[in-house]
């Protein structure tokens, strides 16, 4: 997914081979047995706000948060620079905490040899990406921890993932790896050095990014053709293993679906969506989807339950219904977005941004049941519960330690018809009480804009499509919290809430997410207000992130702190690049406004990122689904009236149809303000007839007849 050649590639990975020889060279031959004696520890990070950072406050380690003071004092001390990247709900950076960083012995080594930084890679995505960027290309993997070492200067020649305290199977554990680094510091720095000027230089010209050429519409059926070579014919899905929900795929082939009225791509789409909702990737007794499964049959996840995968997993299921009509899947979302209301929404309309995968120190055990913890149930309803969920008295969990069946067990079901039986309902309500009662999850309780901003879209678009008030509040009201408690006196938004405090400038995806369920909002509300501040928001984005080439925009604010490199990526990742869901955004603006400037933005997006679409066009699916959108003969419907019950029973029927490739906007007749006329000129022309709502379709700004009449209304949004 890098914007490179794989010469560049095998080049960085040469470097990472040669420089870890370097290291072990150094190896000092001896493992140390120096053991602090025990005492309460606190470091750093107990003044920081992120709770991953405060999952290590209590280490050893003498961490530093990433900031000025850390590089500072790595430059006075001569000394490198350890960089550890996780988030708070990570399993694999818990294991490493309990095996490494709270180990004395690791500490001591790390605190004597170098400055160690921990960054939540949720509250400084910029940071992430780039030395995730490092990772892939020295070792051609990646994954959280991600483990850095580099120098003062914040200059990169040491990748990798997970390290245990001691080597296994030919790999080296802490004890080995930080003696060999620091040895190779101090002995042949010269040579690390000059491998971290060329994976810096790597960086750069990966980052280099110029207005291409033009897409053409062939894409949209070469991007179709890779999902039918990867699709997994019998559990849906596009992948082996481990497999991810990647909702932006099923939107992608759904609107691919309705827009050249191709059976398979609906199938593949509606398949996965089935098999995912039938899986353990699915918590059938509480909602909502933990993060990936790490078999192909959806059945064994990572437990860890992301606000990002449900809102846009939401988003799917509902677009699903609207295009299908078949009720599963509005139940499906609806179950979603109560798991959201009820585990990850803050009194103040704020959402939370996880919960852990881990409980009483193991993974998964708020999850799984034996046959034995079913023993509250009547024996009728145990029956049924092994029968509806698919429980065995072995179990279908492996125990991690000993990779053997623990007599443990990952509900699943059989048909998505139970879902519907009322006795199905009765058992899982009792079930899940009673799971009420178990040692729960850490909950990451900050609020990040860019993924509230994806969830006030799933709301928003949710409450639209089911014709259900409370998700439009609930969104609107996460909208009224960014307003208060995420936005500079400027208009800048900031990254961060948590406990009163706001913080940290912010990212692309912040203004491209938070955008989006603003225009979500406003025609789930026709309220102008949404739509001036989308359009300030993206004045903003062209301001402060845009490209010396206007190709592209830049992760970070060009007020942020200076990188070695700043990144531009539009692939998208679990969730959608912040450049993709910028390409739509300003696509919608533009058919709503009737500006130019906000296509012409759009289409340079489009033609910056079009060389690497073609090398991989499945990577780039929120990308493509802009561009689909504008290829499909968008309409601009305008229906100018008073916002009363006759007026909203008729815009209903409008919305009822499956039509991703729209705007609608309403013109009320008593906006004494003409807010609206001030955003969109172009509607200025436009009146109500015979004191009736009138409706105006358009393409391209060329108006069809003006009627009053619905049904002719549909048939030219239909043609």
């Amino acid at each position: 997914m890098l914007n490179t050649s794989t010469v560049k590639i095998n080049t960085i990975r040469n470097l990472f081979f040669l420089t870890t020889i370097v290291f072990f060279s150094f190896a000092l031959g001896q493992e140390k047995a120096e053991h602090n004696k025990e005492a309460k520890f606190v470091n750093r990070l107990e003044k920081e706000s992120s709770p991953y950072l405060l999952q290590h406050k209590n280490n050893p380690v003498d961490w530093y948060p990433w900031s000025e003071e850390a590089f500072k004092k790595a430059k006075e001390l001569d000394i490198p620079i350890f960089l550890s990247i996780g988030y708070s709900t990570c399993h694999w950076c818990h294991v490493m905490e309990k095996e490494s960083f709270e180990d004395e012995e690791v500490a001591k080594l790390l605190n004597d040899n170098f400055i160690s930084i921990k960054v939540d890679k949720e509250e400084r995505p910029e940071i992430d990406h780039i030395y995730m960027t490092v990772c892939q290309a020295m070792t051609g993997r990646g994954g959280w921890p991600l483990t850095i070492i580099m120098s003062p200067d914040k200059q990169p020649f040491f990748a990798g993932t997970y390290f245990p305290k001691r080597g296994r199977f030919g790999r080296p554990g802490m004890m080995e790896l930080i003696p060999s680094i620091s040895e190779a510091w101090k002995n042949k720095r010269d040579e690390l050095i000059e491998s971290a000027d060329k994976i810096e230089k790597f960086l750069i010209e990966s980052n280099k990014k110029t207005i291409g050429n033009n897409l053409n519409e062939s894409i949209l059926d070469d991007t179709y053709s890779v999902f039918v070579e990867r699709y997994d014919n019998e559990n849906g899905g596009f992948s082996t293993q481990p497999k991810f929900p990647s909702p932006q795929n099923i939107i992608f082939l759904l609107r691919y679906h309705k827009m050249t009225g191709n059976k398979t791509a609906l199938e593949m789409a509606e398949k996965t969506l089935i098999k995912m909702r039938m899986g353990g990737i699915y918590d059938q007794l509480g909602f909502g989807f933990h993060r990936y499964s790490t078999d192909q049959e959806w059945l064994v996840p990572h437990f860890e339950k992301m606000l990002y995968d449900q809102a846009m997993l939401s988003i799917a299921y509902t677009e699903a219904y609207h295009l299908t009509k078949k009720n599963v899947y509005k139940k499906i979302a609806i179950e979603i977005l109560t798991y959201i209301k009820r585990d990850l929404k803050d009194n103040r309309g704020g959402f939370y941004s996880a919960e852990d995968a881990d409980s009483e120190g193991e993974e998964g055990t708020f999850y799984i049941w034996s046959l034995e913890e079913l023993s509250f149930l009547k024996k009728s309803e145990k029956d049924l519960s092994v029968e509806y969920f698919n429980l065995k008295y072995e179990g279908n969990y492996l125990d991690e330690s000993t990779r053997k069946k623990n007599g443990k067990n990952i509900f699943h079901i059989k048909s998505l018809n139970n879902i519907s039986d009322n006795r199905y309902e009765k058992i899982r309500t009792k079930l899940f009480e009673q799971r009420k009662k178990r040692i729960h999850p850490l909950k990451d309780d900050k609020i990040l804009t860019d993924w509230n901003g994806l969830a006030i879209a799933a709301f928003a678009k949710a409450g639209d499509v089911f014709d259900n008030e409370e998700f439009i509040l609930i969104a609107e009201n996460s909208a009224d919290f960014i307003s208060r408690n995420l936005k500079n006196g400027d208009g800048t938004l900031l990254k961060r809430y948590r406990n009163g405090k706001s913080g940290i400038n912010g990212h692309l995806d912040d203004y491209a997410f938070y955008i989006w369920g603003l225009l979500e909002l406003y025609e789930s509300t026709f309220k102008v207000d949404y739509l001036e501040e989308a359009i300030d928001l993206s004045d903003i984005v062209i301001k402060n992130f845009s490209n010396e080439n206007n190709a592209g925009f830049y992760l970070s604010s060009k007020d942020s702190e200076k990188m070695i490199v700043r990144s531009i990526t539009g692939y998208d990742g679990a969730i959608p690049s912040g450049n993709s869901i910028i390409a739509m955004n300003l696509v919608r603006l533009s058919k709503i406004t009737g500006e130019i400037k906000w296509i012409d933005i759009a289409e340079n997006l489009f033609k910056t990122f079009s060389n690497e679409i073609q090398r991989s066009p499945s990577s780039f699916s929120s990308m493509l689904s802009a561009y689909l959108f504008e290829m499909d003969s968008p309409k601009e419907i305008v229906i100018v009236g008073e916002l009363n019950t006759e007026t909203k029973g008729l815009i209903k029927k409008i919305k009822k149809n499956y039509n991703p490739s729209k705007v609608l906007i309403f013109k009320n007749v008593n906006d004494t303000k003409r807010k609206l006329s001030k955003i969109a000129s172009w509607t200025n022309t436009q009146y109500m007839i015979d004191e009736k709502p009138t409706f105006y379709v358009c393409k391209d700004f060329a108006c069809k007849i003006p009627t009053n009449e619905i049904d002719q209304a549909l048939k030219f949004v239909n043609e």
